[in-house]
């Protein structure tokens, strides 16, 4: 059921499928016009890379427009091209340094321009819970994480790890944007996004779903590995620098660390996210 949540923007529809080549979109220095650079459709995100792009599309959310580079990712990319215009989405082939302006990074020859994300809410979240609640559901809780890499990364590896969302305090977490899907790679259209009022008694009620709660912690006593996360648990990292809020600590049943054997007392919360979700699939894939 992770990806039964209702969270992801408008389908786009009543558009030609008929793919549209802009003959002088993105061309200023051929057409006179030096400096010019091509931009995304206003109030769109722009979500590139083959694997970003056939997330979306495996869930149904729709672009509005999906550009394909001209040659031959034109031909390698024709399945992708089939869905989106199937789905209603328009076609644009463009030549590449028109994507190469857009996405400012690797593209793998395709852009699409989607609705921007919406999060979901604390009743969502909580629903889900309990249609998994004999399921052992894995929750990534994020406290103060407001840089939307550290936030986009982290996004990336709670879809690898297979959890069931990522919850947020409303006030304190980096916006659903257009970068945080670029860095997620796809995870962002993939993993539930769950804004809560207010994250203390959030966590407080996901004990009373029979969840236990662990917060990452560089003063902790115990190590992640000797940690049981067989069960449904939340785990919280805290912001990078910050750590957890007192409020949060206080609201885990148990606080873990992460060994360190070098000089480095601490890693970016992404890097340590990665590390804590993977320490409890290898728990659960091993008993």
């Amino acid at each position: 059921m992770k990806g039964d949540h209702q969270r992801r923007g408008k389908k786009g529809g009543g558009r030609s499928q008929e793919p549209r080549r802009q003959q002088g979109a993105g061309r200023g220095k051929e057409r006179g016009h030096p400096g010019a650079r091509a931009a995304a459709p206003r109030g769109l995100d722009a979500v590139h890379g083959v694997h970003a792009v056939e997330t979306l599309l495996s869930r149904q959310q729709v672009p509005v427009e999906l550009w394909v580079q001209e040659g031959q990712a034109e031909k390698r990319l024709t399945d992708i091209q089939q869905q989106a215009t199937t789905l209603g989405a328009r076609l644009v082939l463009q030549p590449r340094d028109v994507l190469d302006q857009v996405a400012e990074g690797a593209h793998q020859g395709v852009i699409a321009f989607c609705e921007p994300l919406v999060a979901d809410n604390e009743a969502s979240l909580f629903w889900q819970l309990e249609a998994q609640a004999d399921q052992s559901p894995l929750l990534l809780v994020l406290d103060g994480v407001t840089d939307v890499h550290n936030f986009g990364a982290c996004l990336r590896s709670a879809d690898a790890a297979g959890v069931i969302g990522v919850m947020v305090a409303r006030d304190r977490s980096a916006p659903l944007n257009a970068t945080v899907r670029k860095i997620s790679c796809g995870g962002a259209e993939s993993v539930p996004v769950y804004q809560v009022t207010n994250l203390a008694r959030a966590l407080v009620r996901l004990k009373d779903y029979g969840m236990q709660v662990l917060g990452a912690a560089g003063e902790a006593d115990a190590l992640v590995h000797d940690v049981d996360m067989r069960g449904p648990t939340a785990l919280v990292m805290g912001a990078e620098g910050k750590g957890l809020r007192r409020l949060t600590r206080e609201h885990c049943d148990q606080l873990v660390k992460l060994p360190m054997a070098g000089q480095v007392l601490s890693l970016n919360v992404s890097v340590a996210t990665g590390i804590c979700l993977f320490e409890a699939v290898r728990q659960r894939s091993t008993h």
